[in-house]
C-alpha cells in the first residue's frame, strides 16, 4: 500500500531541485514557453500524456488502472511577476526584472511531484486525474481557456493550493466559503483638446477631468458602500499631457476593483463607468472605459474543505489545519474553476522563525520560502486525488 508521506519525503531532493530550477528561470504570463516545455518533459518521463492549452498551458491526463472511478482536477499556476529579485540565494532569477515572487514555482514543482508519485502507483486508483498547469494567473488570464477546452468537463472535484507566508510551515489553511475577492481591471482614456495654458478656455483639460475622476471614484467606496462591506477601488496609474505649459489633450489611467460578491462587482463596474462619463461630459471631454475580467470571488466548498483537511491530518497528524484564515482582498482565478466543479483552494504554510519577516511578504524582491512546504504540497495534491479515486 502506498505511503504518501514516506514517498514524498523520498522525493524531497527532486522537488527542491525542480522548484529551484523554475525559480531561476521565471517567465511572465503567456510567455512561459521554457516552463511549459520543462513541465512536458517531466510528464513524459512519468508516462503521462499531455496537450497544450493555448500556447503555454499544459494539461496532463493520468488514468488509473485500479479500482475506483471519477475525475479529479488538480491545478497549479506557472507564471512569474515583473519584479527584480533582490535575494542572494544560489537559485535567484537569471532573468532581469522577472521573479517568482508569489510561489508559483513551488506550486508547479508540487504538482509535478504528485503527478510522478501517482503515475508510479496508478494501479492503486481508478478514474482520471487531470493535471492543470495554468499560465497567466497574475494577469487574470489562463483559467478560462482550460474551461473552454473541456478540462473541467465531468470533473467531480477540483483542488489547488498556494503558498502562505502568513502561516507557519506544516500548517494548511482551509477556510470554507469566501477566501479571496473578485478582481477586475479598468483602463480609462480621457480625450480633451489642447490649448496654451494661458488660454485654458480654448481647450478641454483632460488632466483636470482625470483628476476629478480619481477623486470621485474614491467616494464610490467611502460614501456609497456600507463600511461593513469589503470593497477596494484603487487607481494605480495616471498619465496625461505632453508639455508643462499646455492644456492636456489626453489622460489615461488604470485601476482595479475588488469585491466579495458577483452582485456588488457588477454594480461597482457600472458606477465607475457612469461616474467617469458624467464628469468628462461636465467639462467638455469624453472618456472610454475598458474592463478586463480577471476573476470571480474565490469561494471554497465546505464539504471539499473537510475532505482535504482529513487528508492533511491523516498524512501529518492533527492540529495542522487552520479554518479561519483571514479573508484576502487579493484574487486568484482558480475561482473560475470553482464555478464549474466543487472544489477547494488550500494555503500551505511556508514561514519559519529563521526566515526574516521582510522576506515573508509575497510580491517583493526578497521573497522566499521554507522548502519543507514542497513535501507537504505534493502530498496534499497526491493524497487528495487518491482519496477521491480509490474504490
Amino acid at each position: 500500500m502506498l505511503n504518501i508521506k514516506e514517498e514524498c519525503e523520498r522525493e524531497r531532493s527532486y522537488l527542491t531541485a525542480l522548484r529551484r530550477e523554475f525559480h531561476r528561470h521565471p517567465e511572465l504570463g503567456l510567455r512561459e514557453f521554457r516552463t511549459a516545455a520543462r513541465i512536458e518533459e517531466e510528464l513524459d518521463r512519468a508516462g503521462i500524456p499531455h496537450t497544450r492549452v493555448g500556447e503555454t498551458g499544459v494539461l496532463g491526463t493520468l488514468r488509473g488502472s485500479g479500482a475506483g472511478q471519477g475525475v479529479v482536477a488538480l491545478r497549479a499556476d506557472i507564471d512569474a511577476l515583473p519584479i527584480q529579485e533582490t535575494g542572494e540565494a544560489a537559485y535567484c532569477s537569471v532573468n532581469p526584472g522577472v521573479m517568482h515572487a508569489c510561489g508559483h514555482d513551488v506550486h508547479t514543482a508540487c504538482l509535478l511531484g504528485a503527478a510522478r508519485l501517482l503515475a508510479a502507483h496508478r494501479a492503486e486508483f481508478g478514474g482520471e486525474v487531470r493535471l492543470i498547469f495554468q499560465p497567466a494567473e497574475e494577469i487574470g488570464q489562463g483559467a478560462k481557456p482550460f474551461v473552454e477546452a473541456g478540462a473541467l468537463d465531468g470533473v467531480k472535484r477540483v483542488f489547488g493550493l498556494h503558498v502562505a507566508p502568513d502561516l507557519s510551515i506544516g500548517t494548511v489553511g482551509l477556510t470554507p466559503g469566501l477566501n479571496n475577492a473578485s478582481v477586475d481591471h479598468f483602463a480609462l482614456s480621457v480625450k480633451g483638446k489642447s490649448a496654451h495654458v494661458a488660454a485654458p478656455q480654448l481647450g478641454v483639460d483632460a488632466l483636470y477631468i482625470a483628476s476629478h475622476i480619481v477623486v470621485a471614484l474614491q467616494a464610490l467606496v467611502s460614501r456609497l458602500t456600507a463600511p461593513t462591506e469589503p470593497v477596494i477601488l484603487g487607481v494605480g496609474k495616471l498619465n496625461a499631457g505632453t508639455a508643462y505649459n499646455a492644456v492636456a489633450a489626453f489622460a489615461e489611467m488604470e485601476g482595479t476593483i475588488r469585491t466579495v460578491s458577483q452582485e456588488r462587482r457588477q454594480a461597482l463596474r457600472e458606477q465607475v463607468t457612469s461616474t467617469a462619463r458624467h464628469i468628462a461630459e461636465t467639462y467638455g471631454g469624453t472618456v472610454e472605459v475598458m474592463w478586463t475580467d480577471f476573476t470571480a470571488p474565490l469561494i471554497n466548498d465546505g464539504q471539499v474543505c473537510g475532505e482535504v483537511a482529513a487528508v492533511a491530518e491523516a498524512l501529518w497528524g492533527g492540529g495542522r489545519v487552520v479554518t479561519d484564515r483571514e479573508l484576502s482582498m487579493s484574487g486568484d482565478n482558480f475561482a473560475e474553476f470553482l464555478l464549474h466543479a466543487p472544489g477547494a483552494y488550500a494555503y500551505v504554510g511556508t514561514s519559519n522563525p529563521d526566515i526574516p519577516a521582510t522576506l515573508l511578504s509575497s510580491h517583493n524582491g526578497g521573497f522566499d520560502i521554507d522548502e519543507q512546504a514542497l513535501v507537504l504540497g505534493a502530498g496534499l495534491y497526491a493524497g487528495y486525488a487518491l482519496s477521491q479515486l480509490r474504490d
